[in-house]
């Protein structure tokens, strides 16, 4: 029987109701004792790595996760991580990069209402974890969620309340897991190098979400403030004709100066293209600009934590390097 460790990080699946509203207070024992029938599956043990809301997780406690990993690695087949739900998906992707060629399963997983409700998929999003988890055949950070097996780096929240909440994006699901069988829609390849552990992540990334109508003058504030600024554009990609002086200005300003800009869109599914329309096309070519095409935003800005981390020389080349099916679409037109 496979030996699995649980880390328990807080979130809503370790709630309890208060007077201020909900709070973690269950620890991952108590959190334990709600599926009992995880005996059948696999052996579990339980250590509690922090415990808090999931709007307050940073990368300081992602490195905390990692250690945890790192430290109890040879003496488990596998591990869960309880997680909230808001942030979840920063993690999934943020592990994805911390954590490279594993080939033993860190599981994701968290729920939309605490497990100590009489009505809740914390039970069942938990159990499938573990199922997963045993797996002989699972590798690797990925999200289980609703009956659900999703790559760590292509998870996005979109339900704020449902048990569906999150959904792969631009990427098929692993597998599913209908009444505790895992059906696997796509095989994963075994890893061929050593598990690689990474702790130094650069959180100098701020993503500019534009408006119609937005006003150039936020962009040299954020240009001297930040070593990365990530735009989330409309539709396929482009910058506004009212705010390409002062891009083009800052962009010259800060060329060579360990600046980096990424293009992304506010558009969840199909990606970016600059080179489709005029107000993308010129910017990409006369900057060589960074784009995002089929990657999640969650991806993007902990990959790009991770490549400044470690202070990459050609960080366009390491962008687009895949690393956990992050990157499909590389296309540079």
């Amino acid at each position: 029987m496979k030996k699995i460790l649980m880390l328990g990080t807080g979130g809503t699946i370790a709630s309890r109701q208060t007077k201020d509203g909900l709070a973690p207070g269950l620890t991952p024992e108590d959190i334990l004792s709600y599926i009992p029938a995880v005996k059948n599956v696999c052996e579990v043990q339980t250590k509690q790595v922090c415990n808090l809301d999931s709007t307050n997780v940073t990368p300081e406690h992602w490195k905390m996760m990692v250690k945890a990993v790192e430290d109890n690695y040879a003496y488990y087949d596998g591990f869960v991580i309880c997680h909230g739900t808001d942030t979840l998906a920063y993690t999934a992707a943020a592990l994805s990069y911390m954590i490279q060629n594993s080939a033993k399963p860190i599981v994701v997983t968290g729920a939309q209402k605490p497990i100590n409700m009489d009505v809740t998929d914390a039970k069942t999003n938990l159990l499938d974890s573990f199922i997963y988890a045993a797996d002989d055949d699972s590798q690797g950070v990925n999200l289980v969620f609703d009956g659900k097996v999703i790559v760590g780096t292509r998870a996005k929240k979109e339900h704020a309340k449902s048990y569906n909440a999150f959904s792969s994006i631009n990427f098929p699901y692993l597998a599913v897991i209908q009444d505790g069988i895992l059906v696997r829609y796509i095989p994963e390849i075994p890893c061929r190098h050593a598990v690689k552990f990474y702790y130094d992540m650069k959180d100098s990334v701020y993503v500019l979400k534009l408006i119609p109508g937005m006003k150039p003058d936020i962009l040299s504030y954020l240009f001297e403030h930040y070593d990365c600024l990530v735009i989330e554009s409309f539709g396929v990609g482009g910058i506004p004709q009212t705010l390409v002086q002062e891009f083009y200005q800052e962009m010259e300003k800060w060329s060579g100066k360990g600046k980096f800009v990424v293009m992304t869109t506010q558009v969840a599914n199909e990606g970016s293209n600059m080179t489709v329309y005029e107000v993308g096309k010129k910017v990409k070519q006369d900057f060589n600009m960074i784009e995002a095409y089929d990657m999640t935003l969650e991806a993007v800005i902990t990959k790009l934590m991770w490549l400044m981390g470690r202070e990459e020389q050609d960080m366009q080349k390491a962008f687009y390097t895949q690393i956990n099916h992050d990157i499909l679409f590389t296309k540079r037109g």
